[in-house]
């Protein structure tokens, strides 16, 4: 199988990728091209608008979280359909700590062979963009640079740079996308707002759909994926735990706890697991019969009048926590369950105080970025990326920065629970995943004899 495949890279962040990503996604699906999508790096949000609005699986790969090995066995695992989209992140070259290429989009696409298209914003400017093309296609050593695309400009200037394109740096213009506020995706302080955050959000990206099919060569992109060269990769060993076809994991989903790596949650299941989703917003109880609970990041400090008036909710899940649930919770999740949270408005609200301590706004970004945790027997790398933070973020683990080497204790680890501030990539260490699902059986097996 040859895996059709394009990535979708950018000079910097904020050239439009999502937006062009998105339009193009649904260009293919609305000539019935049976697509799958994934997002470079540690995303939560893009991938939402690949699938809860374009109804396109996604997924996420990492090549600071994986081996070149593991990170083509995800993709190959994760592929349906024809054709695969890969977004970037940020700069094409741009990669651990801003300064290296392991991380990067670029070795992304290195390691699955997948040919690039540059989307190069082109407003405000002229035949300076050829100097930055030029740049970009030079520092290209495995040429996977194949087509560009220039965004917020008009039909008729993008009319002109074209053939300048085309002639003078032997690269295709695959077209242009016009400039249109109205369509732009908004963002906030973690990046893009959510979709089902966006008033008309199904009309905004049918208008860019509309945009892409006017104005890019759809065609040849198409062209430029099936050609992609072959993707090899070593045989993986498969994964399993013993006697965990019963385990029913309970895991919160969301308005306010809607950050999960597929992967992670794939990962449980080929383990044995069956997730059952719930609503900390919304439902009273835990999902019945459970073994094991997970709490991702999510957005709680818009939902904390929400969350904090759920008091029975609140309480069973500190009760079962301590009773011995095995838990696994981050960022969001951990907020959720100190003392109280105070807001951006120096509002408070009580949440569940299973963890002695209190969550606050603090007006910046607190840490962020790549880590890897080391700690509880167990080396797996994740990231972080909030503004509120804690006077106790735990100290079973020791997060190190990969680049400048700062390390810093975090998480707090006590019965078969993990619960701290960093986001967990669990592919990037099968066994903390097995771990989690093994004590699931246990807590499920001592409920069983002893009748609870």
């Amino acid at each position: 199988m040859n895996y059709p495949r394009i990535l979708i890279a950018a000079p910097g962040s904020g050239s439009g990728k999502t937006t062009i990503t998105c339009g193009i996604l649904s260009a293919l699906k609305a000539q019935n091209i049976d697509i799958c999508s994934f997002k470079c790096g540690p995303d939560y949000i893009d991938p939402m608008f690949h699938r809860n609005v374009l109804g396109i699986s996604s997924g996420n790969l990492d090549t600071f979280f994986t081996d070149e090995n593991l990170t083509r066995h995800l993709f190959k695992q994760e592929f349906t359909g024809d054709m695969a989209v890969i977004e970037g992140v940020m700069g094409l070259y741009d990669g651990v700590g801003g300064v290296e290429l392991r991380g990067s989009s670029y070795d992304l696409a290195c390691v699955l062979k997948a040919p690039i298209v540059l989307v190069v914003d082109a407003n405000g400017a002229g035949r300076s963009i050829l100097a930055e093309i030029k740049g970009f296609l030079c520092y290209d050593r495995k040429n996977l640079i194949k087509g560009v695309i220039l965004n917020r400009t008009s039909k008729s200037f993008a009319g002109v740079l074209k053939p300048l394109i085309e002639n003078e740096l032997g690269i295709k213009c695959l077209g242009y996308v016009e400039k249109n506020t109205d369509v732009e995706l908004p963002g906030r302080h973690l990046g893009l707002v959510i979709p089902e955050e966006i008033e008309n959000v199904d009309f905004k990206l049918s208008e860019v759909s509309k945009l892409i099919t006017e104005g890019i060569d759809i065609e040849a992109i198409k062209e430029i994926a099936i050609f992609a060269d072959e993707v090899e990769e070593r045989t993986i060993s498969n994964l399993n735990c013993k006697n965990s076809e019963n385990v029913r994991i309970a895991v919160a989903r969301d308005e306010a706890f809607c950050f999960y790596y597929r992967e992670n949650l794939e990962l449980l299941e080929r383990l044995g697991a069956k997730l059952i989703f719930f609503s900390p917003i919304k439902d009273k109880h835990l999902p019945v019969d459970i073994s094991g609970l997970i709490l991702g990041g999510g957005y709680p400090e818009n939902y904390l009048k929400e969350l904090s008036m759920n008091k029975t909710l609140l309480q069973e899940i500190k009760r079962k926590i301590r009773d011995g649930l095995p838990t696994l919770a981050e960022c969001g999740g951990f907020m959720y369950l100190t003392k109280k949270i105070t807001d951006k408005n120096d509002e408070s609200y009580e949440m569940a105080g299973l963890i002695d301590t209190e969550c606050r706004w603090t007006g910046k970004l607190v840490r962020f970025g790549y880590i890897e945790l080391e700690g509880a027997d167990y080396k797996i790398k994740g990231h972080e990326f909030h503004y509120f933070d804690t006077d106790n973020n735990g100290d079973s683990f020791i997060a190190t920065k990969p680049s400048g080497k700062r390390s810093y204790s975090c998480i707090h680890h006590f019965g078969c629970s993990y619960i701290g501030f960093p986001h967990l990539y669990y592919p990037s260490c099968p066994e903390f995943a097995e771990n989690f699902i093994e004590n699931a059986v246990r807590y499920n097996n001592i409920n069983a004899l002893t009748g609870i």
